[in-house]
């Protein structure tokens, strides 16, 4: 029990990753969340150590959530910062998303968040508050095709942030971290820049004339949690090259 606790959703892989490896750095133990994949977790836990740990449990399923809340509190103490990162993309044109497609999405992305700060919150409260970081999306900003499900659930996921930053303060913060283009598996799929045609109209949106690192939202992420912003709660921080001016 002894050091800051931090807990990460998705964050054996990807950018929420970059999260774990990041609080380790500057001296949280760090408790990950992951779904299903338990290699990605394995790979996590012999990379980053004993100051880690990776727990299995499905951020859209209430139960499970506070079932694995609970053993967070009695097992590794009160967590100073919580990460909601981990979420879910079914995209289909809106006329074809299934009532499973909405709901799927829906839970991961914004009811997760919910139940797991309801679960953690009162510990926070009790033990003198933290930092919560709801990691959203530029789509909750700005819509796209084939997502109505997810942008749905990151724009409400937005205001989710600023109703939690109004009524737990002062004691806790609560802000909004929001990644634009960066360089991870899925947006390199989704967005083809392995292919020289995708990759120069994709740069052409982005100011910096750049896709952003992992390690630059974990910047973010490390100035969040810390001191540095004491005065900042209920904000959305986009980390986007300039992309999203507004």
């Amino acid at each position: 029990m002894q050091g800051r606790l931090a807990v990460v959703t998705g964050g054996t892989k990807g950018i929420g990753l970059s999260f774990s490896r990041r609080l380790l750095a500057t001296g949280y133990r760090v408790v990950a969340f992951y779904r299903s994949d338990q290699e990605a977790a394995a790979a996590a836990a012999k990379e980053l150590g004993d100051g880690f740990t990776a727990l299995r449990a499905d951020v859209a399923d209430a139960a499970d959530v506070a079932r694995t809340a609970e053993a967070v509190l009695s097992g590794h103490g009160t967590p100073q910062v919580l990460v909601n990162n981990a979420g879910r993309n079914i995209d289909r044109p809106f006329l074809d998303l299934t009532t499973e497609d909405w709901d799927q999405v829906i839970s991961a992305n914004l009811s997760g968040p919910f139940y797991l700060t309801r679960a953690l919150a009162p510990a926070m409260l009790e033990a003198g508050g933290g930092s919560i970081v709801n990691i959203a999306a530029t789509t909750g900003i700005r819509p796209r095709l084939n997502g109505a499900n997810y942008c749905a659930s990151k724009a409400g996921l937005l205001h989710f942030t600023k109703c939690l930053a109004l009524e737990l303060a002062p004691t806790i913060r609560v802000n909004a971290l929001i990644p634009g283009m960066i360089d991870t598996e899925e947006m390199n799929t989704r967005y083809r820049t392995a292919e020289p045609e995708f990759h120069e109209a994709l740069l052409a949106e982005i100011p910096q004339r750049r896709i952003g690192s992992p390690e630059e939202m974990a910047d973010a992420l490390e100035f969040l949690v810390s001191e540095k912003a004491a005065y900042i709660t209920g904000q959305k921080f986009i980390v986007d090259g300039g992309q999203f001016m507004w």
